[in-house]
């Protein structure tokens, strides 16, 4: 696949190969803006792939390369996410519903790299879902069930599971792959994409949906199953 756009690439460290796929939005007024930014070498940022609103999906960095996209952060025990991922920007200040045909797009562009690189429903991922805290896209506006209900994501819709016990909760957490950190800040990371209406703290309904795709999605799962 042909890559151009951005200069803002390089190898991808230690033969690593893509095993995720990072949704962000670009909080910048308008695509075109969202373009230059990504494209400046002085900014020192970039992404695989940019949708524009009307769902153009715009090659910017070749899928083979690693694009400056997720910055610090981990998931499932990988620190250097960039070398083993794909990095997607959607053309969002961040305070506005995605629009229909960028949903539509993505998901276009989520199956074909999802079968280009053998990346399962799991593997995609939010910006924040990586970095707890320190990123909030794509926000509580994004569908997630949306994607899941295509193949092209997880989500939960569990309504019942273990009593809340935040030490259960984040041990949990890390068998999805969420990296350690405060108690509160992994639970509104986790809420961001799971339970978006959500406030107070942890519920019933936060604690069954962790336990729930633990038990689907987690590295020691069996243990849940059936929770």
């Amino acid at each position: 696949m042909a890559g151009g756009g951005s200069p803002n690439f390089g190898e991808r460290r230690g033969g690593a190969t893509p095993e995720l796929i990072v949704i962000h939005y670009t909080a910048m007024e308008s695509c075109a803006a969202a373009r230059a930014r990504l494209c400046d070498p002085q900014a020192e940022v970039s992404a695989h792939w940019l949708i524009s609103e009307t769902g153009e999906a715009i090659a910017l960095v070749a899928e083979e390369m690693r694009a400056w996209h997720a910055g610090a952060g981990a998931w499932g025990g990988l620190e250097d996410v960039n070398s083993r991922s794909i990095g997607i920007e959607l053309a969002n200040r961040g305070d506005a519903p995605f629009p229909e045909p960028q949903m539509a797009a993505l998901e276009r562009l989520l199956r074909a790299i999802m079968a280009r690189w053998s990346i399962p429903p799991e593997g995609v991922i939010a910006h924040s879902d990586l970095a707890p805290g320190r990123k909030s896209d794509p926000g509580p506006r994004f569908d997630w069930r949306r994607l899941a209900l295509q193949g092209l994501a997880v989500w939960s819709d569990a309504q019942s599971g273990p009593l809340p016990a935040l030490p259960v909760f984040a041990a949990l957490a890390q068998t999805l792959g969420y990296p350690p950190v405060a108690d509160d800040t992994l639970l509104a990371a986790f809420r961001l994409r799971f339970n978006p209406r959500a406030e107070g703290p942890l519920s019933d309904l936060d604690m069954a949906r962790m336990a729930d795709l633990a038990a689907r999605f987690g590295a020691d799962g069996d243990q849940w199953r059936g929770a």
